[in-house]
């Protein structure tokens, strides 16, 4: 077996995916008004609120903790933050079922004028559904970051950011990660300016 044909294989696959997502012109607009969306939110004393499942709840972590944190520029925090308390998730899918481990945590912190951002590859995650639902009842903006065609999250979006990729889920994650921090980036500076 040829790891190295293995390695760059991978590496040429995922540059394709890439490619295809950046070569969509309105996959950049996309981009731009979510940042806008998120930014004008935060500029109005909002938050931005992540989760995903697996891979893709490490991605919404790393978001929230890059916004509060830092992600190029020193400037003042932004309210940011990831369901990924597992006192909570514990809690909530014990008591109610998984499916609603999201949808919990949005009904009780989140505001008219915040943003959920909510991340899967499939389109079809019942916890961010259900999660999207509440934050459409509560009157927050819903972004979400998705793969394949969209699935049963795409209608309840205002921006959707999807990588159309039909095979293994991390091809989707890749672009994802890419997205997520050139969003970071533009929130910065919108922030900033």
């Amino acid at each position: 077996m040829d790891f190295r044909e293995t390695i760059a294989s991978e590496f040429k696959q995922a540059a394709q995916v890439l490619d295809k997502f950046m070569s969509n012109e309105h996959n950049l607009v996309l981009i731009e008004e979510a940042s806008k969306v998120i930014a004008d939110s935060i500029k109005s004393g909002g938050k931005v609120i992540s989760c995903g499942n697996g891979g893709s709840h490490c991605d919404a972590m790393h978001f929230a903790e890059e916004l509060t944190g830092r992600y190029r520029e020193n400037r003042r925090a932004i309210p940011a933050l990831c369901i990924s308390d597992p006192s909570h998730i514990s809690c909530v899918s014990n008591d109610f079922g998984y499916e609603f481990i999201f949808s919990r945590y949005i009904e009780a912190l989140g505001n008219q004028g915040d943003v959920l951002l909510g991340l899967s590859t499939s389109g079809n995650s019942m916890n961010i559904i259900r999660a999207a639902e509440a934050a459409k009842e509560k009157g927050m903006k819903v972004i979400i970051l998705s793969g394949k065609d969209g699935g049963k999250l795409a209608p309840l979006a205002d921006v959707e950011l999807r990588v159309a990729h039909h095979g293994y889920a991390d091809r989707i994650q890749e672009v994802h990660i890419k997205i997520i921090h050139i969003l970071m980036l533009l929130i910065e500076m919108r922030v900033i300016a």
